[in-house]
């Protein structure tokens, strides 16, 4: 394969780092720069301010995890919501896509990731440990599993089934209208509302 000539090094450099990004390849990491290139420099500005604020500013909800611009975010801090029930997902993007669904009215709490020894993460390096301590600390009635049915997603679901044991609180799995081995965020929003809705009881097994 005959390697791409760049008449710049500096748009060399730019398309090595676009081409980082996931799902992005290097033909297209050009085009998007090339783009950038014939923008407006207030434009190309904003874009580079957007991305370093995100960086710098974006904050963890210390309550789920989830992606917030304060301590708390919008969905912990809305008196509306049902605090009494915890949705337990894998990522970000799996509470965008459960709350697209507008069949859930609960709270959150995101992992970070699923149980998954092949790629060295264990339990230690998700977010069950705090999990257990908001259920220890009371007021949580029911705690769904919402993760990807996948062969990881089942091991990370059994492992917190068990550590949730010792407590009061009813464990509950969505159903599987998802498929197995489908994404959560790429299910499509009746599937994941009905799966949510009609969630079951986890038996453990």
């Amino acid at each position: 394969m005959i390697s791409q000539q760049y008449p710049s090094q500096l748009l060399e450099r730019a398309v090595q780092e676009f081409s980082k990004l996931p799902g992005v390849g290097r033909k297209t990491a050009l085009r998007l720069v090339l783009h950038l290139l014939r923008q407006e420099d207030q434009d190309v500005q904003a874009f580079v301010e957007a991305v370093s604020r995100l960086k710098h500013d974006v904050c963890y909800c210390k309550t789920c995890h989830n992606i917030s611009d304060a301590e708390r975010c919008p969905i912990c801090a809305d008196p509306r919501r049902d605090a009494t029930t915890v949705c337990v997902v894998e990522n970000i993007q799996d509470v965008m896509a459960v709350e697209n669904t507008q069949q859930y009215h609960g709270l959150y709490h995101v992992l970070g990731g699923v149980i998954s020894p092949m790629d060295g993460i264990g339990p230690s390096d998700l977010e069950i440990d705090s999990l257990v301590k908001r259920v220890e600390e009371g007021g949580v009635r029911e705690v769904i599993l919402a993760l990807s049915p996948t062969m990881e997603g089942d091991t990370t679901n059994f492992y917190i089934f068990r550590k949730l044991a010792p407590y009061d609180v009813s464990i509950s799995i969505i159903a599987r209208g998802v498929s197995v081995g489908n994404e959560l965020e790429y299910t499509d929003e009746v599937t994941l509302g009905r799966s949510i809705v009609n969630r079951t009881p986890f038996e453990g097994k």
